[in-house]
């Protein structure tokens, strides 16, 4: 993974994608900030994040993205603290 750019705000998912050959959930997913600008981004094929980032969905978070195969791609999901 290349490119890799940290982005805090509220992660909202946009939509299910497809399942993985596999099975495993895929997402895509936005960080939205205070003005309602974001970054928006998939969760890695066959990755622990398409089970983990439903928690995170309508909360603060710091999130790491990076480029994949030139996809935006989750690479590390943290919910800030209060």
């Amino acid at each position: 993974m290349r490119n890799i750019t940290r982005h805090t705000g509220r992660l909202v998912i946009l939509k299910r994608l497809k399942n993985s050959t596999l099975g495993n959930p895929k997402f895509l997913a936005a960080v939205l900030d205070v003005n309602k600008n974001g970054v928006s981004f998939e969760t890695a094929t066959n990755s622990m994040h398409g089970y983990s980032i439903q928690n995170y969905d309508n909360k603060n978070v710091t999130v790491e993205i990076g480029t994949y195969y030139n996809k935006a791609t989750l690479h590390s999901i943290k919910e800030m603290e209060v």
